[in-house]
C-alpha cells in the first residue's frame, strides 16, 4: 500500500551458499511476519534490514516499528511454522537468534 518502508543496510561481504541461502529465507520469513503481523490496515511504519560484519561475525538484524511481538509467546516454541523455519535455519548456519521486544519487534542473529 505504499505506507511501510523497507530500509536495507547490507555490508559488502561474501557468504558460501551454504549460508546465503538460509539467511535468504530468514530474512523473507522475518519481512513477512512483520508484513503481516506488526501494522494494522492503513498503518505506516518501517521495516529494516540489516546485515553487517564486524571481522569476526556477522550480524543480522530484521526488525519494525509496528505492534510488537506479543509478550505471551515464546518464538522458539511456537506453532507458527514461518518461526519455526527460522530457528531452525539460525541451527542450520550455526547462528544464535535473540528477540528485542522495545518499540515494535526486533531479530537479531549472529553467526560465523
Amino acid at each position: 500500500n505504499g505506507k511501510i518502508n523497507v530500509k536495507v543496510h547490507i555490508d559488502s561481504v561474501f557468504l558460501d551458499m551454504d549460508v546465503a541461502i538460509p539467511l535468504g529465507m530468514i530474512v523473507n520469513e522475518l519481512v513477512s511476519n512483520s508484513l503481516k503481523h506488526a501494522f494494522r490496515s492503513g498503518d505506516k511504519g518501517d521495516i529494516l534490514i540489516d546485515l553487517s560484519f564486524d571481522g569476526e561475525k556477522f550480524t543480522l538484524v530484521v526488525c519494525d516499528n509496528g505492534a510488537g511481538f506479543p509478550e505471551d509467546v515464546n518464538f522458539r516454541e511456537t506453532e507458527s511454522l514461518g518461526l519455526q523455519l527460522v530457528t531452525t535455519l539460525v541451527d542450520q548456519i550455526d547462528g544464535t537468534i535473540e528477540l528485542e521486544r522495545t518499540e515494535g519487534t526486533r531479530f537479531r542473529i549472529t553467526f560465523k
